[in-house]
């Protein structure tokens, strides 16, 4: 019996990846583990009635009435750029660590000096499209035109151009096809399937994927009030399986942020905590997408 084939346009699913032999890593010093703080900048490129949307994001009340702007949750949105990225941000400075900020060129556009500020304290950036949007609901063209303008936007507001990309949730059957067709990034984080880079094929041209997660990721605290120590907690339990494992094969560790969520007071807390934590342990690089890109073109390519 053959398999099934995709019967629509688009990258073929690979189920069987490394197959349970993923290949021999060694990250810089030797390390276990290579840490990936992704905060995703997207406060100020929601959708929003205000800004000529027909509705704006799901808000905290059902049934908000459709073309009505719901002040309170843009209010909620701007917590995130207003305080949750600077307290982010100097978390990041007293535990000397590095992050990767997915950002929304929109977003960055409303806050330049926080725009500047990213790569000043040495972050790096990947886009985030040039808006939070889904981009299924796009047309391949203007997939590729917003892909040009997040391009153009992106390197006006932090001064470099970005090389990585990830979707506001999932890529269209378009997206890494355009990424390539437009030449310029080195690599995409739009998959959930693996906790290693791999490479890929995009019409013979090879492609480097660097995955991403939802399973330690902070939008838990979207949909429910969990505490900041349930999110500490499943974060050192994540650590702690991926540094046994990183004994024979080291892994990657990506850890989802934003600055609405995990940008309050007590959900920060538990975010440095854990990096406290993680820190006391030998072998443990903390290393953006773009280090981590690198390493896996200058050694596994």
């Amino acid at each position: 019996m053959t398999a099934v084939e995709n019967t629509i346009a688009g990258p073929r699913r690979d189920v069987v990846g490394y197959n349970g032999k993923p290949p021999k890593v060694t990250w810089p010093g030797d390390a276990r583990i290579a840490i990936s703080l992704v905060v995703n900048y997207e406060e100020g490129s929601e959708r929003a009635v205000g800004d000529g949307d027909p509705s704006g994001e799901q808000g905290r009340v059902p049934g908000w009435p459709i073309g009505k702007r719901d002040l309170a949750l843009e209010s909620l949105y701007e917590y995130g750029s207003r305080a949750g990225f600077w307290r982010l941000m100097d978390i990041f400075d007293e535990l000397d660590v590095k992050s990767t900020f997915y950002a929304c060129a929109v977003a960055l556009e409303r806050n330049r000096d926080a725009a500047k500020e990213i790569r000043k304290r040495g972050h790096d950036v990947v886009s985030h499209g040039y808006r939070w949007e889904d981009v299924v609901l796009l047309t391949r063209e203007e997939e590729r035109d917003h892909i040009r303008k997040a391009i153009a936007s992106i390197e006006e507001t932090t001064g470099g151009r970005p090389v990585g990309w990830y979707c506001r949730y999932g890529p269209s059957v378009n997206t890494r096809e355009l990424l390539v067709e437009e030449g310029g990034f080195t690599y995409d984080c739009d998959a959930y399937n693996d906790d290693l880079p791999y490479w890929t094929t995009v019409h013979g041209t090879k492609h480097l994927v660097v995955p991403y997660s939802l399973a330690a990721n902070d939008i838990k605290f979207e949909n429910s009030y969990g505490s900041p120590k349930d999110f500490e907690d499943y974060l050192k339990s994540n650590f702690d399986r991926l540094y046994k494992e990183g004994e024979n094969f080291p892994k990657m560790m990506s850890i989802g942020l934003h600055m609405r969520l995990a940008g309050r007071p007590g959900r920060a807390q538990g975010l440095s905590n854990f990096i406290e934590y993680a820190k006391s342990f030998p072998g443990v690089w903390f290393a953006t997408r773009g280090e981590i890109a690198q390493h896996w073109f200058d050694h596994h390519a």
